[in-house]
């Protein structure tokens, strides 16, 4: 029912998705660091449950409410330029720290990391765009159970998504032992990754094209 093509080709638009420097990997890498990587697991399951929000919500309608208000989609994708941009600035700003330098912060309950991964996973642009206008792409119209379809495909996503986030929440312990012991590639990896946020929020905040164009 789900073609091989359109499976892969969900893989690779996932895969190009979570390993391009964004919030939740942003968010997932310093409550490992900083809380340990049980707290990253629960914030990773908070991410996780916004993948299944979007899931559900696009198969059932989102783009067609995009579509009836398009002032609706330009407010989630300028909210989400904000966000990048915010993120962008923390990177890049004098006296910013890296997300793989080691902080001490308060930790948080279970249920506020949880509930601030779900959080950093909705506002998260990259996300929306791909459920509304990438992920589509990959359905066969001519086939029956189109629902199915989308569902089987975002799920597929998620998985890919998940297992990757586990593999950097895992890792962010010993990739920031490792940076640590090089200060300027902290300094580089901080600066690398605050001017992919900061083009990604610009380049966002300038496209013009609506929900329509975008799918």
């Amino acid at each position: 029912m789900v073609e091989l093509s359109g499976i892969l080709g969900v893989v690779v638009v996932a895969l190009g998705m979570v390993l391009t420097p964004g919030p939740n990997m942003i968010y997932l890498v310093s409550r490992s660091i900083t809380q340990g990587r049980r707290a990253g697991m629960v914030s990773l399951g908070g991410v996780a449950l916004g993948f299944m929000v979007y899931l559900v919500a696009a198969n059932l309608g989102l783009s067609v409410v995009f579509l009836a208000v398009p002032e609706l989609y330009f407010a989630v994708k300028l909210a989400g330029a904000a966000y990048l941009a915010y993120l962008a600035w923390n990177a890049l700003k004098p006296g910013g720290v890296s997300v793989f330098a080691p902080q001490d912060v308060p930790h948080d309950s279970s249920r506020k990391l949880f509930t601030m991964g779900l959080m950093t996973n909705l506002l998260n642009p990259k996300i929306a765009i791909m459920y509304i206008s990438l992920i589509p792409q990959f359905i066969n119209l001519d086939k029956d159970h189109v629902l199915f379809q989308g569902l089987i495909l975002g799920s597929i996503q998620i998985v890919v998504s998940v297992a990757v986030n586990l593999a950097i929440v895992l890792a962010a312990g010993a990739i920031a032992v490792f940076l640590s012991r090089r200060p300027s590639w902290l300094k580089a990896q901080r600066y690398m990754m605050g001017t992919v946020l900061g083009a990604l929020a610009i380049s966002l905040a300038v496209d013009t094209s609506g929900p329509a164009e975008s799918s």
